[in-house]
């Protein structure tokens, strides 16, 4: 099963497909924060067949999108912003 993170942003999300196993990423993609932006998300992520999306604050910014594919029969997960705030931190090199 592929996992789908999504890190959602105001104007856009960057959602990346990750290996099972081994977490790597296999594709990348980034689209605007719009209902096109959405579907072109969804039809990206049809080619991955069994898979489950993570989204960033599902509760917060990342709500509208979490409820959109929800809509339309995708699983779901929330990935609270406090989860990944130490990956932050390393990758901007406050840790």
């Amino acid at each position: 099963m592929v996992i789908i993170g999504v890190d959602p942003h105001k104007r856009t999300h960057t959602a990346n497909a990750l290996q099972p196993g081994t977490n790597t990423v296999i594709a990348t993609l980034q689209i605007d924060a719009s209902l096109a932006g959405y579907r072109r998300l969804l039809r990206w992520g049809a080619r991955f067949e069994s898979r489950r999306w993570a989204v960033e604050n599902a509760r917060g910014l990342g709500r509208h999108l979490a409820q959109w594919l929800v809509a339309r029969g995708e699983h779901v997960e929330d990935v609270p912003s406090t989860a990944t705030a130490s990956a932050r931190a390393v990758a901007w090199g406050t840790a």
